[in-house]
């Protein structure tokens, strides 16, 4: 797994023009602070993850976003068939190749759950083109796992080609950003481009990615693969249109 990483946090600087350093000498008397990489994107600080609640003095903001659910297709066949260590190694390869991918193109991995993870993009690092970059680290994720599964089966590990395929959809829209819950707080976004997303997620074929018509209207330089198709999601009572790119 490889990336770009920068010296000092991107948010930070994007957002408030503050050169807050991640890495050397200079980010040790910030550590004492806590202020260190965050886990949802190395490229971010652990404050300006929760800048609204400092700076803006709220739980949840609303944010324009994109946002990107990836699902490992095959995991439940593989835990049958494969030995848990086999299987764990297999899912560990593959959110390393998600992480790499969304922080590549500045998205910030906010969950993984199970065979699946969730990304968003435009915050904390604002990017207009964040369809785009969504766009883009999904056809990376593609790339990335396709070329995990050659190395597996040239080295033996026993998977066809149908297995460790990953599906993911894309949505782009407001959603509110921030803590939700009491006993547990958990960072993250809600909303109904999040729910989309997630749908869309799951009717995408293994090596496929489903986004929306907001998406495809906002990252005209990556444009889809075929016409729009109608599906029944989930949870919504007309049918959603989905395009694959």
């Amino acid at each position: 797994m490889s990336f770009s990483q920068s010296r000092i946090c991107k948010g930070c600087w994007e957002q408030m023009r503050l050169p807050v350093p991640l890495r050397g000498p200079a980010s040790i008397p910030f550590r004492g602070f806590g202020i260190r990489p965050s886990r949802m994107n190395p490229n971010t600080c652990t404050i300006c993850e929760l800048m609204f609640t400092r700076v803006m003095k709220a739980r949840k903001i609303t944010v324009d976003v994109s946002v990107l659910f990836a699902d490992l297709r095959g995991y439940t066949t593989l835990s049958q068939s494969h030995s848990a260590d086999a299987v764990s190694s297999l899912l560990d390869d593959f959110y390393d190749e998600c992480a790499a991918a969304i922080w590549e193109f500045d998205g910030l991995l906010n969950k993984t759950v199970g065979d699946a993870v969730m990304a968003i993009f435009n915050f904390p690092i604002p990017r207009e083109n964040h369809a785009e970059r969504a766009v883009l680290a999904a056809r990376e994720i593609q790339r990335r796992c396709q070329l995990r599964r050659e190395r597996h089966s040239a080295e033996g590990v026993g998977l066809r080609g149908s297995e460790l395929g990953v599906g993911i959809g894309i949505d782009s829209g407001e959603a509110s950003f921030g803590e939700f819950g009491r006993s547990h707080r958990d960072l993250t976004a809600i909303g109904t481009v999040v729910n989309t997303a997630a749908r869309a997620q799951s009717a995408a074929e293994a090596g496929q990615i489903l986004v929306t018509r907001a998406v495809c209207e906002r990252a005209k330089s990556q444009p889809a693969e075929s016409e729009g198709r109608e599906y029944r999601l989930k949870g919504f009572d007309k049918p959603i249109e989905l395009y694959a790119v």
